[in-house]
């Protein structure tokens, strides 16, 4: 279904006070989405429940943020990032997300919990050339060097500006 999705130039912008919520297990499928998720998404719960959280991956969003988002939650961390959805409809729709690992009741890592709330408008400006500079340094590299050419760019923009990914976040 994903993949027929041609995207549109119409955004979907965020409500002040609505808040986006979905659960995923640890293959990232996703296991809960609250109706915020399901209203933005365009998708039914049905068809949501199950599938690949992937399926709102806008084509427009580069490979090494969600490698970059995948390592760290992997490993216990929580990531904040900005996100470009692609709802079912072709639209999309910026988030500001904090993605955190889920425990069971062992300390196990059992899957990954994700809040969304509306993005800061100044800071798209900043994020949108950033995540452009490295879908392109992506499409240079090539399909197998793609996520570790806009991941090494990204390290590059933070080395250079003298912060960690999360300053920068939190900065915009």
């Amino acid at each position: 279904m994903k993949n027929s999705i041609q995207p549109t130039n119409q955004e979907k912008v965020m409500r002040e006070n609505d808040f986006i919520v979905s659960k995923t297990d640890l293959k990232g499928r996703i296991t809960y989405g609250n109706e915020i998720f399901i209203e933005f998404s365009g998708y039914s719960e049905a068809e949501l429940i199950g599938a690949q959280h992937n399926i709102i991956r806008h084509p427009g969003m580069p490979r090494g943020v969600f490698k970059f988002l995948w390592d760290n939650i992997a490993s216990g961390n929580e990531v904040f990032a900005y996100v470009k959805n692609l709802a079912k409809d072709g639209s999309f729709y910026w988030v500001f997300a904090n993605v955190t690992p889920d425990y069971d009741a062992a300390g196990q890592i059992c899957g990954y919990l994700s809040v969304r709330r509306a993005p800061k408008r100044s800071a798209l400006q900043v994020i949108e050339g950033l995540y452009r500079a490295m879908s392109e340094a992506e499409t240079k590299a090539g399909p197998r060097d793609a996520c570790e050419a806009s991941l090494a760019l990204l390290m590059g923009v933070l080395k250079e500006k003298g912060m960690s990914y999360e300053e920068l976040i939190h900065a915009l």
